[in-house]
């Protein structure tokens, strides 16, 4: 206290010092807790957007089994943020143009012959299978000339049986009988 006192104005202190450690551990057990977090979220992202194609999903490997640094931790941190991100971005337009879709194809059933000719199909709209609606002229030729417009629903796949012969009965003679 005295050599406080004693002081010049003007001169700085002469503080000791002493060289503090960070916690490490504490910083990581922070750093995978936001991991896990983030992988479950993006874990929970892929569930919603299950039948969807085009997404980034999986986690790099850091090379096998080991104690990863704190650098490491959060460069994975970094990019399964940054990939996150990019997923919820991409989802996000595609819900959009699927709804502009829906919408579309309400409005084709409601006034077919403002819309002739347009065709949206099933994963136009985010949905799985074969499924179209086209907006075509009613009886052909004389439909066009007359204004008749209508939007024709497909039935779905056209070779939902496959290629190919039928198979066989098992057993010809039972068949044969009847």
């Amino acid at each position: 206290m005295a050599e406080v006192m004693e002081r010049r104005p003007g001169t700085p202190l002469a503080v000791s010092r002493v060289p503090v450690r960070p916690d490490e551990a504490a910083a990581r057990r922070t750093l995978r807790e936001q991991i896990a977090r983030l992988e479950g979220e993006l874990g929970a992202l892929f569930c919603s957007t299950y039948p969807r194609t085009g997404f980034d999903w999986h986690v790099p490997s850091r090379g096998g089994p080991r104690v990863l640094s704190l650098v490491e931790l959060e460069q994975l941190r970094d990019e399964l943020l940054q990939r996150l991100e990019h997923n919820r971005r991409m989802l996000s337009d595609r819900t959009y143009v699927e709804e502009l879709n829906r919408r579309r194809i309400e409005e084709m059933l409601l006034a077919p012959d403002e819309h002739k000719w347009v065709v949206i199909r099933n994963e136009d709209i985010g949905e799985r299978g074969c499924k179209s609606w086209h907006v075509r002229p009613r009886f052909g030729l004389l439909g066009m000339l007359m204004n008749w417009w209508r939007v024709r629903i497909s039935s779905g796949c056209p070779l939902a049986g496959g290629r190919g012969p039928r198979p066989r009965p098992l057993n010809p003679v039972v068949s044969q009988a009847r």
